[in-house]
């Protein structure tokens, strides 16, 4: 199967399944006579998995140590809990600081009146960090 099929299939394009070729994350697979790759159906399930990976917001050096793991059948599933609760931790240390920018942003949107003077104190805080101040 050409990398359009298996593109359309999988859900990824066919720039970034070159790139997981590119980084080793999946191998690059034969090719025809004509030179084409000629991928097929267990492809489409690693590139499958591989995009859920990526959508849940695994780095791509945990997205291969998942690959890995999945393809060995004789793994701990120890391994496999203990890379997704470090994600999880990432993703919580995430929503903090977006919690502490929006909280922030709310903060110094407050202050503008949003009107037709040229004063604005949103563009001030933003300045503000160029002296070392913050407001």
């Amino acid at each position: 199967m050409n990398i359009g099929r298996v593109s359309e299939l999988s859900g990824v394009t066919a720039k970034t399944i070159r790139y997981y070729e590119s980084i080793g994350l999946i191998p690059e697979p034969p090719r025809k006579e004509s030179g084409y790759r000629n991928y097929s159906l267990p492809d489409v399930e690693t590139l499958k998995f591989i995009q859920r990976s990526c959508n849940l917001g695994f780095n791509i050096k945990d997205v291969g140590d998942l690959l890995n793991l999945w393809k060995d059948k004789n793994r701990a599933s120890s391994r496999v809990k203990e890379l997704t609760q470090s994600h999880i931790e990432e993703i919580e240390g995430r929503i903090q600081e977006m919690e502490g920018m929006r909280r922030t942003l709310i903060k110094i949107a407050s202050k503008c009146h949003g009107d037709d003077r040229p004063d604005c104190p949103i563009l001030e805080d933003l300045a503000s960090s160029i002296n070392g101040n913050r407001a």
